[in-house]
């Protein structure tokens, strides 16, 4: 049975956000440091300031990483940028705030309520009197009659993404005068909050023309601070410019210029002065924070000198704030091992969650708590952690549970020695498979090309058959264990050693003695793991053990460049040390698993690109943390722009790393991602946008009623248990929340790390 992916993941939702960001030591950041501040920037970091304080005037360009698939939010290539243009020029009749709880927006709303819940639910609206579109014309009802009837889903003209909401509802009508308008549901709504946002005129919504081609490219009409300018559709930015028209507080600049940058180049944008704010990763981040270090100082005595940081980039600082997304572990259901629930929640067991989020936020200073929720982020109203529905991190349980399943050590028995091309072993003796590169991405936007390589391959494999995998890792190839151990360690040499010296050489601006010293470290250590995985080795002896000095250094050098990582695989202990701790030479190692036969192995599918080096290392700690029990895990890396729709949607993987953005509405926006499968008419499988195909009914059965639910803190009791459901069945384990890292101008306040906030695009501007 093929998967057959709904068009929702191809709008909004489905930017199933693929963490990016190199994991690198930052130091704290200006401004940042402690306990306390940790909690202050936490939500948002926006340098708040009020209007008397800024200056009347001036542009900003904001990076983005795209140009708009479309201006119309509620077709299927709508993505970040769209959200980010509608939101600054048409009505938004809820924002959210830094807890993510709708607010009602006062420049579109006198008043917005349930006045009715029998014998049906009736929502009243109240219209700001002096809200109208830049045409001249008043907002009114018929602009919510016509976005009614063309996202209720009952006019195949239109061709929208999404009607969530708008099907429930039975009739839309004006009030009692012509700023009131009632909205009458067929059945109840608890998301009514999520309706009409953003809202558009009627000359857009009555229309199927309009609406399907008519504003991919251009907004005629607006109702917002600002309204869209230029935009030739082949350029690289958009710009929008005041509204005359706007009602409401002038904004206070007089455009913005959202411009295509990838992220990769941002640091270099930044030093040049050619943007004004950028989303960036934690190596521009770095050198941001660093641009206001003293420059011409003298350097150590045995430090190599560094040049200083281009003067412009002291004119940067960084905002920064945990993200309203969260970085998930994803268990695929549908075949091998994992569609045993025994085996998914040993997976879950075995992992150290609080390991992996100091990971990614402590080296930002940021609150490092694992995630206990799928449906609600920490801070938001009702958050609760639901995790002891499946437990915390015990091995001894996790190796019960996959005994329990029949995965026994000495279960399954392979003789072939590894071929050439196959999976070479990652930092914890998991095995790598690079494959090919065929494009980059930032990381973030899913939708990229290759969907047509995948359906290929779908179409290929018989229906329920299982995705090819990856070659067998060495550990199952015939070597015995220490060579594997052996083989891996100095893997992870290299690999710590080749990355020291790239972001050595990045910061020098060229090579230095110090980057070379470490690419030649690379180079040897890359060398003897050759040797010992070929039998060099084995014929003329052993490998050759470390000086004390090499040992010294090599264990230094991890320690600098990957902290957490070294803390977790010691290099060998210093002979020389006297006195000093005994530290552990390798990963603890359970013996490999099997059971008829055949080896306990799940092939782990991680990005390729650049951008998605944390993912990585999150991985790789993964995959020591499942070593620990007995599990092998093959490490497959694939291009960033196939990542997603040629993996993850296409079901093709055992273990995957990606993320999905919070939302003040999990009932209707969560659904979903967590819906079980159902076979569709024509045999496939319909999972929407559930990708790891794990979900129950009662799952499902709690979502429908939370949806309906209009007492909150009844729809919240409801939430809760499906978020304890969604944990005992072990599909998706929630890590971390997102670190959010924006430079801006020092100038520039209002603007930043908006967190779960809406931004008030009206108050941005430049201090006095």
């Amino acid at each position: 049975m093929t998967d057959q992916v709904s068009s929702a993941c191809r709008r909004r939702r489905c930017a199933a956000l693929i963490a990016a960001g190199v994991l690198l030591p930052l130091p704290v950041l200006a401004g940042c440091s402690g306990e306390d501040s940790d909690a202050a920037v936490a939500s948002q970091d926006i340098a708040p300031a009020s209007r008397e304080r800024l200056k009347d005037g001036g542009t900003i360009r904001w990076a983005v990483d795209t140009m708009p698939g479309t201006l119309n939010a509620f077709q299927a290539d709508a993505d970040a940028t769209t959200a980010r243009i509608t939101g600054a020029v048409l009505p938004t009749l809820f924002t959210l705030d830094d807890r993510g709880r709708p607010q009602r927006n006062a420049d579109y709303l006198d008043a917005a309520d349930i006045t009715a819940r029998e014998p049906k639910q009736v929502v009243t609206y109240k219209i700001n009197p002096k809200a109208r579109w830049s045409d001249g014309r008043k907002i009114g009802a018929q602009d919510f009659i016509a976005q009614w009837k063309a996202l209720r889903g009952k006019d195949n003209a239109f061709w929208t993404a999404r009607n969530a909401g708008y099907d429930r509802i039975a009739k839309v009508t004006q009030g009692k005068h012509k700023h009131e308008v009632k909205v009458t549901f067929g059945r109840p709504y608890a998301d009514w909050r999520s309706l009409f946002t953003p809202l558009y005129p009627q000359s857009v919504m009555g229309d199927a023309d309009a609406f399907n081609d008519g504003t991919r490219e251009r907004l005629g009409v607006a109702a917002g601070p600002f309204m869209v300018g230029e935009w030739e559709k082949d350029s690289d930015r958009v710009t929008l410019v005041r509204n005359p028209k706007w009602w409401g507080a002038r904004a206070k600049l007089d455009r913005i210029v959202f411009t295509e940058l990838p992220r990769d180049k941002r640091a270099a944008a930044l030093a040049a002065g050619s943007v004004d704010v950028a989303e960036i990763d934690q190596g521009a981040a770095k050198k941001v924070a660093s641009a206001g270090h003293p420059a011409g100082s003298a350097p150590k005595a045995g430090t190599d000198a560094k040049p200083a940081a281009p003067a412009t980039l002291r004119g940067y600082t960084v905002r920064k704030a945990l993200e309203p997304a969260y970085t998930q572990l994803a268990l695929n259901g549908s075949t091998g091992p994992l569609t045993d629930e025994r085996v998914r929640r040993a997976v879950a067991r075995a992992i150290d969650r609080q390991a992996l989020a100091d990971t990614v936020l402590k080296p930002l200073s940021l609150p490092a708590k694992p995630l206990g929720s799928h449906l609600l982020l920490a801070g938001q109203d009702g958050y609760a952690d639901h995790s002891d529905a499946i437990g915390g991190q015990d091995t001894a349980a996790a190796k019960a549970l996959l005994a329990d399943a029949g995965w026994k050590p000495g279960g399954a028995t392979e003789q072939a020695r590894r071929k050439p091309g196959a999976a070479a072993p990652s930092a914890s003796g998991a095995a790598v498979e690079a494959s090919p590169k065929s494009g980059s991405s930032d990381g973030r936007n899913p939708e990229r090309p290759g969907r047509a390589a995948a359906d290929a391959r779908s179409d290929a494999r018989a229906p329920g058959a299982r995705p090819a995998a990856a070659e067998a890792p060495l550990s199952a190839a015939g070597a015995v264990g220490s060579e594997v151990q052996q083989s891996a360690l100095l893997r992870q040499s290299a690999a710590f050693f080749k990355a020291e010296a790239a972001a050595r050489q990045e910061a020098d601006g060229g090579a230095t003695e110090a980057s070379r010293r470490y690419q030649r470290r690379a180079a040897r250590a890359l060398g003897d793991a050759e040797r010992v995985e070929t039998g060099q080795d084995a014929a003329t002896g052993a490998a050759h053990p470390p000086s004390a000095e090499q040992a010294r250094e090599a264990r230094a050098d991890e320690e600098r460049a990957h902290p957490v990582a070294a803390a977790q695989v010691a290099a060998d202990e210093d002979p020389e040390a006297k006195g000093a701790p005994q530290r552990q030479a390798r990963p603890v190692t359970a013996p490999a698993l099997g059971k008829n036969g055949k080896p306990l192995t799940l092939r782990f599918v991680l990005p390729d690109g650049a951008g998605s080096e944390q993912l990585r290392t999150v991985g790789e700690h993964i995959s020591a943390m499942l070593g620990k029990i007995g599990i092998q895990t093959s490490v497959q890396r694939v291009a960033d722009a196939s990542y997603f729709q040629d993996h993850i949607a296409a079901g093709d993987y055992d273990l995957a790393l990606y993320s999905w953005p919070g939302t003040a509405y999990p009932a209707t926006d969560a659904r979903p991602i967590y819906a079980k499968p159902e076979p569709a008419a024509d045999g496939s499988l319909a999972v929407e946008q559930n990708y790891t195909r794990v979900g129950t009914d009662h799952i499902d059965q709690l979502f429908d009623q939370a949806t309906s639910e209009l007492d909150e803190e009844e729809a919240g009791n409801l939430m809760a248990q499906a978020d304890a459901r969604i944990w005992a069945a072990a599909g998706s384990i929630p890590l971390y929340q997102r670190p959010e890292l924006v430079a801006t101008r020092k100038s520039l306040a209002n603007i930043g790390a908006f967190g779960f906030a809406s931004p008030r695009f009206q108050d941005i501007g430049y201090t006095k």
